[in-house]
């Protein structure tokens, strides 16, 4: 630890139970700790935080017994109000020592109350306190789909505890996700997509998620949004999966492509006035049907020339994961305009040789 990080936290333990109130303020005392559901500021009994020395150990450690996490007082700023920077935890500590202990005690919130659930500022925040995939499980679950390539462009991050609650008469649980950020044209975020995955490996049932009865769930504002994979000029490749949508990916890397989560929302995707062709890459289904028409109508209406991309089996992960990149590649010359062909699959051909 910095000999700056050092002194606030020790500043902070010295005023470890006002720290609690503040930014824990749904817990409460009990005995010579602060008990709280978690460092999100959840209510429960989970969390404790020593508020003074003791044998045990130094005032402001805390506990989660619940997740086995352990931290200090800097690690609740920065968890309680999502902070990212140690730069922002610093300075927030710094703020809150020189408030009077009297405003710190009457505070019933954090300065940052908590967003609305399944709000686009909780959907901001948790993609926010999320990681790169990069050796993580979410990395690994994509792999073992398929995907060696991930070409993700930033849109993918990977929370490892990410609260699940199976209904709203069961307690919450947390398990390990791909968190996959929606925007709208602007690029602003709007939504979260996630995927819960199982620790504890892949199997043929659940091919890496968590054995829970919805391993999907997104949250925000979704219609006429999408999961981008990067920057759209005059060509675009949009599907309803993730997994569908990365499978392309992997030989066709330089084409801008979006994944709109579900096929009602696929058939109302906001088109980008600068795009002249679009590539709908169909699953087959009657929904796919169905949007591939919509949609069509929709680019067809606004001068965009619509392609269809159809797979041999029910979308293209499983072209991909059953038949290989080779196979694939070769279904997709056939389908893509020559131009793209050149300027799109005959580049990741290059790459990969």
């Amino acid at each position: 630890m910095s000999r700056d990080a050092s002194e606030l936290a020790g500043g902070l333990a010295r005023e470890a139970e006002a720290v609690c109130r503040h930014y824990l303020s749904n817990g409460k005392r009990a005995g010579c700790y602060w008990v709280v559901g978690d460092v999100h500021n959840t209510p429960g009994r989970s969390l404790f935080v020593r508020l003074q020395e003791s044998p045990k150990g130094p005032a402001g450690k805390w506990t989660d017994a619940a997740t086995g996490e352990h931290g200090d007082l800097l690690d609740i700023i920065r968890e309680s109000l999502a902070l990212r920077d140690f730069r922002d935890v610093a300075e927030e500590a710094r703020r809150f020592l020189k408030l009077p202990r009297s405003e710190q005690q009457l505070s019933a919130k954090p300065v940052r109350s908590p967003a609305p659930t399944g709000s686009q500022e909780a959907s901001r925040r948790l993609f926010a306190m999320s990681s790169p995939i990069e050796g993580t499980v979410a990395e690994t679950y994509l792999q073992r789909r398929g995907i060696a390539r991930i070409h993700h462009g930033g849109s993918l991050r990977f929370h490892p505890r990410c609260y699940y609650r199976p209904d709203e008469h069961l307690p919450t649980e947390t398990w390990p996700a791909m968190i996959a950020g929606v925007t709208d044209l602007d690029g602003r975020i709007t939504g979260v997509h996630r995927t819960w995955l199982d620790p504890d490996g892949f199997d043929r049932v659940r091919l890496g998620k968590a054995p829970i009865d919805t391993p999907r769930r997104a949250m925000g504002d979704l219609l006429g949004n999408a999961v981008r994979f990067g920057l759209v000029d005059d060509v675009l490749a949009a599907g309803e999966g993730i997994e569908t949508m990365l499978s392309l990916r992997c030989l066709l890397p330089s084409m801008p492509m979006a994944a709109a989560l579900s096929a009602n929302h696929l058939s109302a995707m906001m088109l980008p006035s600068s795009l002249r062709r679009l590539y709908i890459a169909r699953d087959v289904d009657a929904a796919g049907d169905a949007v591939q028409a919509v949609l069509s109508q929709r680019a067809a209406d606004a001068g965009i020339e619509a392609i269809p991309l159809s797979p041999r089996l029910g979308d293209f992960n499983e072209d991909l994961h059953l038949f290989g990149l080779e196979a694939l590649r070769a279904a997709l010359r056939l389908q893509l305009a020559p131009e793209d062909v050149v300027s799109f699959l005959h580049f990741s051909t290059l790459a990969a040789e």
